[in-house]
């Protein structure tokens, strides 16, 4: 199976250098594609990657996380991968554990694999108690019911998908309200309710210190928009 995995990046000069050290210290990259796509970045996240001999793919205009994924599961789809892997541009994920995604898709059979950094063998570092809280309990334990599917990390970008999933004419990634956070619930939202085969693995979620940039999460707008897809889907008002 051709895979393929993709940091999503917008303004990380101090660390998508790093990012791509680490895939290449791991030797994953024997196993994988690396493509890495920059949100039209400002800074010189681009000309690092480029220096680092690693494809680019880039927006013109800044068009948010989700705009970002789905240009990536396009060039994914275009170059005929069987598995997508997304992770974070800005060194929280550690490359080494893309076995873990990648290994349930291949050899069990499953559609899609979620990074859980809560399940026994995870971990997540310097994370904030307020955080915690959010992504340990709170959106979890609103997804989980929703779904009516035990999920304990819901709103961790370091997944896997079988790309195949997404032919699925009931899986509409081309929305408009999906072009920020809004897409990643979305996803996992629709291959459970779905009936696609879903399992959670654990994986490692180590924030960089604040001096580095800590996230660009908005604290509010930020966790509404991976709130609200779960609600407008549950009460049937997208689709």
């Amino acid at each position: 199976m051709r895979i393929l995995a993709a940091p999503i990046v917008f303004n990380e000069e101090k660390k998508i250098g790093n990012v791509i050290k680490r895939f290449k210290a791991s030797e994953i990259l024997a196993k994988i594609d690396l493509v890495v796509m920059d949100d039209a970045s400002t800074d010189d996240s681009r000309r690092i990657i480029e220096k680092e001999g690693v494809k680019v793919l880039s927006h013109v205009k800044r068009s948010g996380v989700g705009a970002s994924i789905r240009s990536v599961i396009q060039y994914a789809k275009e170059n005929q991968y069987d598995i997508l892997v997304i992770l974070a541009g800005n060194n929280k994920d550690d490359p080494s554990e893309i076995d873990r995604l990648i290994t349930p898709i291949i050899t069990n059979g499953y559609d899609f694999v979620q990074g859980s950094r809560y399940l026994p063998g995870g971990k997540f570092g310097n994370l904030p108690l307020y955080r915690q809280i959010a992504t340990r309990f709170i959106h979890p334990g609103l997804f989980s019911f929703i779904t009516d599917h035990k999920i304990t990390d819901s709103t961790n970008g370091f997944r896997a998908i079988r790309l195949s999933v997404l032919d699925d004419q009931k899986i509409n990634l081309n929305q408009g309200w999906l072009d920020q956070y809004e897409l990643e619930p979305y996803l996992f939202y629709k291959t459970i309710k779905l009936g696609y085969k879903v399992k959670e693995v654990p994986v490692t979620k180590i924030y960089p210190p604040h001096q580095l940039g800590y996230s660009k999460m908005k604290p509010i707008v930020g966790w509404w928009s991976i709130l609200r897809p779960i609600f407008l889907l549950w009460l049937g008002i997208k689709k």
